[in-house]
């Protein structure tokens, strides 16, 4: 049956990071003093602001509510028709206020659930189970951080970051909304960030945006993921906090976090390929498709998962350069990784930003071309990016065309489809 759920807490209720400081929509308190709003259960809370997101979040971790939290904006009516079909009560949460239409269909209430959907990259969204308990991957002692959270709400790597303050006391949280996006820089270093996580993007578009403001922000730790991490982004970062530890993470709503690296190289060691450790993820390839045991893993994904990611093994580093269904391009019957073209582009000087897809041909049926944002200074011209990736790689990989783009796009997900 569907209930608010205000009532007596769970078992599991203890919170240890109750107490952490949280910064959001620009009031300063802490998780215990956000407002509670009294949340249906099972319950897909369609969140307006960081704010309503972050107090259906803790509501969760509280009373043990059966909860599919997401931004509003991601939730079509298609989407609201498929959960209240599934027994879901909608939920709209605006300012702490909280409008609700009913499921279609009554069910019982699964405690301790969490529902993600995934990014939908690949066709629909799918709704993945999880608990709190598989969401939370850091479980030793932490040293003293402030975090600055730009994800959006719901997301898979939004929790892997609000679980840490959860769930560890003395993970503060700084949150940004799409509308601070451009000044987080200035956002963080007024309130003592010391450590943040985003996607390369994100990264990318801060570097090229205001790479001075974000180096005046005293980070300790930088943390990469959401799409493939290629060597250029962290050397340009390894530039600016030479001392801060630089880590990237593969992880998924699927298979959680399996892969973290720490070295500043792009990619994982080919030693860690079939490598059975208890409790830690298993990796291998399929072909050329990454495929992860997890104890991480989402609701009924035990066992082997097919990622759908590609990767390729280049002087002992298995990189995953994108998906397979996007990443390769046939030239003239010969196989062109696109990720790989990207990587070359992505570290010429004179390049912020990359994206090399395929364009219908004659002859060859496909030709590569790219997209490529200046870096700050004289934009390279065609001819000299074009001469750079000959120089690098065979002749069939090759961009063919190359346009000048002013901005680097990125989208609430803070990727940008590469």
């Amino acid at each position: 049956m569907t209930v608010a759920t205000n009532g007596p807490a769970t078992p599991g209720a203890e919170v240890a990071g109750l107490g952490n400081r949280l910064v959001v929509a620009g009031a300063a308190l802490t998780w215990r003093e956000l407002a509670e709003p009294a949340l249906p259960s099972p319950g897909a809370v369609l969140a307006y602001g960081s704010a309503d997101a972050l107090a259906a979040a803790r509501h969760h971790a509280t009373y043990g509510t059966e909860l599919l939290l997401t931004s509003a904006g991601r939730v079509d009516r298609a989407m609201r028709d498929e959960l209240r079909g599934a027994g879901f009560t909608v939920t709209e949460l605006a300012a702490g206020e909280a409008r609700a239409v009913a499921p279609e269909r009554e069910r019982p209430a699964e405690p301790g659930r969490l529902w993600l959907l995934t990014s939908g990259s690949t066709g629909r969204p799918k709704r993945v189970g999880h608990t709190l308990d598989s969401l939370t991957t850091v479980r030793g002692g932490q040293p003293e951080r402030t975090w600055l959270c730009p994800y959006a709400p719901g997301t898979y790597a939004w929790w892997q970051v609000v679980t840490l303050s959860l769930t560890q006391p003395g993970q503060h949280l700084v949150v940004v909304d799409p509308d601070e996006l451009d000044d987080w820089p200035a956002l963080a270093a007024a309130h003592g960030v010391d450590a943040v996580s985003g996607t390369p993007t994100f990264w990318r578009r801060t570097l090229h945006r205001d790479g001075a403001a974000l180096a005046r922000v005293p980070l300790r730790q930088l943390t990469l993921g959401g799409e493939p991490v290629d060597q250029a982004v962290l050397d340009r970062l390894r530039e600016v906090f030479p001392a801060a530890r630089i880590s990237w993470i593969y992880a998924s709503s699927e298979v959680g976090a399996s892969i973290v690296v720490h070295d500043g190289r792009a990619g994982f060691p080919v030693e860690w390929l079939d490598r059975a450790t208890p409790g830690r993820p298993t990796l291998s390839v399929d072909g050329e498709e990454l495929v992860v045991t997890s104890p991480h893993h989402g609701a009924g994904l035990d066992g082997p998962v097919r990622t759908g990611d590609r990767v390729q093994v280049v002087d002992g580093r298995v990189l995953i350069t994108g998906r397979l269904d996007s990443d390769e391009i046939n030239v003239g019957g010969s196989k062109v990784s696109a990720g790989l073209v990207r990587d070359v582009l992505s570290a010429h000087p004179q390049v912020a930003w990359a994206r090399v897809t395929g364009r219908r041909a004659p002859l060859l049926g496909r030709m590569v071309v790219a997209e490529v944002v200046p870096a700050a200074g004289p934009a390279p011209e065609e001819a000299a990016l074009v001469r750079w990736c000959a120089d690098r790689l065979p002749d069939h990989a090759v961009p063919r065309r190359v346009r000048l783009l002013p901005e680097i796009p990125v989208k609430e997900t803070l990727k940008s489809d590469v």
